[in-house]
């Protein structure tokens, strides 16, 4: 029997909107959602708060499920959600993979980034979306 992969990730938007995004020292150094696969015995909404807090510091409350993503190429799930801030502070870089983390606007993302990310940013933030699962494909990275 094989174990899925299940992986959660974070929309989190500052009071002005802007979404926090985190760079990695890995892979294609793209910006995106924090986040990361689950450990054993971990629900995707505890995966989301843990990577949340080893990547930024941010300690979160897990709000709306904006979409479930598979993924054919890794036999994946991912889960994606609303978070909300516990208190006021600023998110720092864990340095061991994460190398920055801003807030940045919507209209206005930062690359390299991939059309995975940017789903399901535009995906969390449309309040008509009521299509929760998705599949989607290799993805396309945008410098």
């Amino acid at each position: 029997m094989s174990n899925k992969l299940v992986g959660a990730a974070a929309v989190i938007l500052d009071s002005e909107g802007k979404i926090l995004l985190v760079k990695h020292n890995y892979g294609k150094y793209n910006w995106e959602l924090p986040g990361g696969l689950s450990e054993q015995k971990e629900s995707a909404e505890e995966t989301a708060k843990r990577e949340v807090f080893e990547e930024t510091g941010l300690e979160v409350t897990v709000g709306r499920l904006t979409g479930v993503y598979y993924e054919l190429e890794h036999d994946m799930h991912h889960f994606a959600f609303i978070c909300t801030i516990n208190e006021t502070q600023q998110p720092q870089p864990d340095s061991k993979e994460v190398t920055e983390c801003k807030y940045f606007s919507v209209e206005n993302l930062p690359r390299p980034i991939s059309d995975f990310t940017i789903k399901r940013i535009q995906e969390a933030l449309d309040y008509n979306n009521n299509q929760l699962f998705h599949y989607i494909g290799p993805r396309q990275w945008l410098d």
